[in-house]
């Protein structure tokens, strides 16, 4: 059975920091392309982050570059997303999902999705 699970999210005022997972099993990691999307209310789903668990290759959306750092622990078959200097314009509802093709790919073309993670950040 495909799974992936999100935890780490929480409640954290402006300027602090958390730290996402996303452990993933029933496919073969490292031939995946994980990714973390958030959606806020009333608003689409974008993408975040992505990083290819074969090569490390990383993609950040603009609006977090600098903040968030996503790394892939292959032993562990677990993604990160380190989310430093957090805005209220980053609280959302994340959620990682694999594709085995690309960064990049359509939302709508990942193959699996985790259940999300409630991430509130304070002003």
């Amino acid at each position: 059975e495909v799974q992936l699970v999100e935890s780490g999210g929480g409640l954290v005022q402006a300027g602090g920091s958390l730290r996402l997972s996303c452990a993933a099993s029933g496919f073969t990691f490292d031939d995946y392309f994980i990714g973390w999307f958030r959606q806020a209310p009333g608003k689409e789903r974008e993408a975040v982050s992505c990083i290819s668990s074969s090569d490390g290759s990383t993609y950040y959306t603009d609006s977090v570059k600098g903040r968030f750092t996503i790394s892939s622990d292959n032993a562990k078959n677990t993604v990160y997303l380190q989310m430093n200097s957090l805005k209220p314009e980053d609280t959302a509802v994340y959620y990682c999902a694999a594709n085995l093709y690309y960064c990049g790919r359509p939302i709508n073309e990942y193959d699996y999705w985790g259940q999300g993670t409630q991430v509130t950040v304070s002003s």
